[in-house]
């Protein structure tokens, strides 16, 4: 029994998707619980994107909405989402990279939102688009190696994106931070995401991955273009 359970536990803490689960699902409680005890919710007061506050220098407001929802049906949407994605992605990625893949994603949608629109704004589906974004390069980049699968996955993803932001043309969605968070997801995942070979050895070929290993450099470069395309909002509001 305590054989299970250690392996149970081993194998979750080696799952960044269901910690980043486990993670928002705990502040949406937290949530929940101050909107009972305060009579609104502080979380969401401290964390989504509300540009005015940003602008007064609240810059944590660019990644903590990736972490708040505002409803139950938000919050478990975008979390089935995340459990459908995310673990295979992961499994293409390292940990630390797919958790760099996810927070730069969000960052980018929010930054995005902050420019182009000044409604207030939270949830992780900024993240997820990026993590779409990323199964989408993956697929391109390594389409020789998948063959004719390559085609239809392709074509899947991008009806999946058309779908999603048709739906967020509703009013109350923020299309902008889904597609800062398309960009973002994209630019990581084509500079640093995994790619596959297939080097001739002396008995035939070998499929190896190659994966990126400056994927800090890249992490750094997109962080400064974030800043550079937030700063257009502090200088011209």
């Amino acid at each position: 029994m305590r054989l299970t359970s250690n392996l149970s536990f081993s194998r979750l803490s080696r799952s960044v998707s269901l910690v980043i689960i486990i993670v928002t699902v705990s502040f949406f409680v937290l949530q929940s619980f101050s909107a009972i005890i305060f009579g609104f919710d502080l979380l969401q007061s401290l964390g989504a994107k509300i540009n005015p506050l940003i602008l007064r220098g609240q810059i944590w407001r660019f990644i903590t909405p990736v972490f708040l929802h505002g409803s139950f049906l938000h919050i478990a949407f975008n979390m089935y989402a995340l459990y459908s994605i995310g673990p295979g992605l992961e499994r293409k990625y390292d940990h630390v990279s797919f958790l760099i893949l996810y927070l730069v994603s969000g960052i980018f949608g929010n930054v995005i939102s902050f420019l182009m629109t000044p409604a207030a704004s939270l949830g992780a589906s900024t993240a997820i688009f990026g993590l779409i974004a990323a199964q989408g390069v993956y697929i391109y980049k390594n389409r020789y190696l998948l063959g004719s699968a390559a085609r239809p996955l392709l074509m899947n993803i991008l009806f999946m994106v058309a779908i999603n932001l048709f739906l967020g043309l509703n009013p109350g969605i923020d299309n902008w931070g889904h597609l800062g968070g398309l960009l973002g997801g994209f630019l990581y995942a084509w500079f640093a995401g995994p790619t596959y070979g297939t080097p001739t050895i002396l008995f035939g070929n070998e499929v190896i991955v190659k994966e990126d290993k400056k994927i800090f450099i890249v992490l750094s470069v997109m962080i400064i273009l974030a800043a550079a395309l937030a700063s257009l909002r502090f200088f011209f509001s």
